[in-house]
């Protein structure tokens, strides 16, 4: 499997300031091997009219009411046909309009189960801010996650026959406990070495974060036992804490 077929979905809702640019940076990939899906919530605000002059480039777009970011995303899952599935939503964006043909370029990248990089963060005119403060590790396999969410999902491509829809039991931090599953699953995962996605500084994340904290640790004590989860909590904690007075930021 030379070229893998690449599923894009984007999801989103009245994000009529962010979706171009996140929509140009998907279709303007030299990667030829894109099947390109864009699931919208039923936006009010333009978006939708953005979305359809980019119409010929989109190869499923639907825009209907939904249960929230995660169950959109679930929607995509389930219309995705392509080899893998990378999920690059309202505001982010992939790193270069080459990084796929630069993961693909490499015959490692086609036989693996999970395809995982970097990620930087950026600022509202897309000027890059600072790397993620979390670091993807040399090598990523699901008990990685102990330490944090070592990888954004946005640069986390997964084979598609692994995956499963996101448990909507959790509200903030689904994609973490969706990325340990598919990683319980995978005999592989390529370190593409490579900055794949662009996160937008800010956002829902930052409003969230107690919350999705809370969720965190219940999701780190499903898989890694009470024990581990607290310590581990602990650890990360202490971290982020020393993180933030060193840098100022988060």
């Amino acid at each position: 499997m030379n070229n893998p077929k690449i599923s894009v979905v984007t999801v989103v809702y009245n994000s009529a300031a962010l979706i171009e640019n996140t929509v140009k940076s998907i279709i303007n990939q030299s990667y030829s091997h894109i099947e390109y899906i864009v699931v919208d919530g039923g936006s009010t605000d333009g978006t939708i009219d953005i979305l359809n002059r980019y119409k010929k480039n989109i190869s499923t777009l639907i825009s209907e009411p939904d249960r929230g970011i995660y169950d959109a995303m679930n929607k995509g899952i389930s219309l995705a046909s392509g080899d893998f599935v990378v999920f690059i939503n309202s505001g982010d964006k992939f790193s270069s309009p080459d990084i796929l043909e630069k993961i693909f370029s490499n015959p490692d990248a086609a036989q693996a189960d999970v395809i995982y990089g970097d990620t930087d963060i950026t600022d509202s005119d897309g000027n890059i801010i600072h790397s993620r403060r979390h670091r993807p590790p040399e090598t990523l396999d699901w008990k990685s996650f102990k330490r944090g969410m070592l990888v954004c999902h946005q640069s986390f491509i997964a084979r598609r026959n692994l995956i499963d829809s996101y448990d909507l039991t959790y509200r903030y931090a689904a994609d973490f406990d969706w990325c340990i599953r598919i990683l319980k699953k995978s005999k592989s995962a390529y370190n593409s070495r490579q900055v794949i996605s662009l996160f937008l500084e800010g956002g829902q994340t930052r409003k969230t974060i107690v919350p999705g904290l809370k969720e965190r640790f219940k999701i780190m004590r499903h898989h890694y036992g009470l024990i581990s989860a607290t310590f581990w909590n602990i650890i990360l904690g202490v971290r982020f804490t020393w993180f933030v007075i060193r840098h100022r930021w988060f």
